[in-house]
């Protein structure tokens, strides 16, 4: 029987953050911090915050810092209590309650569609999300619950999608929309990366989904054709729409790409600048330049 809602997410982490060496050297990109909270923090919370109650990260070797940061740490919260801090232990208690967190390894990388089959016997027979922790959305509705949304009503595959400029496709997957209706496509065709010329649409696939169980099989029967036999997950919705509707919808909200370095330099600035206690001195800093 398939789960009617959408309660389990899967995060893929187990890649290598090499647009951050040396900073990712020793440490997860998806620990790199946005003020004070890691990347993958604002991607649990969207999570939560969408109603997502089991969060399965895909991690691969030296990704401890992950699975530590979301544990209980005895020693910080009885520093934090000697030392009377107690806003700061709450915030630090509140971590290991978001979830059920559940750490799945990846042996070798590749691609993210081999990532995704990974949580597989975790998942089972029901839809669930997927979200990249390079994205990040500022939106009041969550984003990942505004896809939810679209899958409750078509129940089908939901991929999140962004109007982006035709110069930039190359490095987008790209979706062909056999119809739409305001910011929701139905999909006829998926491409990966296609030169501007040759781009079907300008609606550019950011990370974020929500998938019926089916996409496990198609993943498990293709891979991407190239050298390095990466298993990649456009690869496995374009088997999957020979049986499925797929939808995509244009996400509300700013998108950062903190897989980026000036993304995430941006994404820092923007939410600093929501902190009263640092926007006046931030702005102050800002005119000077």
């Amino acid at each position: 029987m398939i789960h009617p809602t959408i309660r389990k997410a899967v995060l893929p982490a187990a890649g290598f953050g090499t647009r951050f060496l040396p900073a990712t050297k020793a440490q997860p990109k998806e620990m790199l911090p946005i003020v004070d909270k890691p990347v993958i923090q604002y991607i649990v919370e969207e999570a939560v915050n969408s109603g997502i109650t089991e969060i399965i990260i895909i991690t691969g070797r030296g990704k401890r810092a992950i699975e530590d940061h979301f544990d209980t740490s005895f020693e910080l919260e009885h520093t934090l209590v000697e030392k009377g801090k107690t806003n700061l232990l709450k915030e630090i208690k509140k971590l290991e309650k978001l979830a059920k967190f559940i750490y799945v390894r990846q042996p070798k990388p590749l691609g993210d569609g081999h990532a995704i089959l990974c949580a597989k016997e975790v998942i089972g027979n029901e839809p669930f999300a997927v979200l990249f922790g390079d994205d990040i959305v500022d939106n009041e509705k969550p984003a990942l619950k505004q896809l939810i949304d679209i899958y409750n009503k078509h129940k089908s595959s939901v991929i999140a999608l962004e109007n982006i400029p035709r110069s930039e496709t190359g490095s987008y997957g790209i979706i062909k929309p056999s119809s739409s209706k305001g910011r929701l496509h139905k999909i006829e065709s998926l491409v990966e990366k296609p030169e501007p010329s040759k781009s079907p649409s300008t609606l550019g696939i950011i990370g974020k989904y929500i998938c019926t169980p089916e996409i496990f099989k198609h993943l498990e029967k293709t891979t991407s054709g190239t050298a390095d036999k990466e298993i990649r997950l456009i690869d496995g919705f374009r088997s999957l729409i020979k049986e499925q509707d797929i939808y995509g919808y244009e996400i509300e909200g700013t998108r950062y790409d903190t897989g980026d370095k000036l993304g995430l330099i941006k994404a820092t600035i923007d939410y600093a600048l929501k902190r009263p206690e640092l926007r006046t001195d931030l702005l102050k800093f800002i005119k000077t330049k």
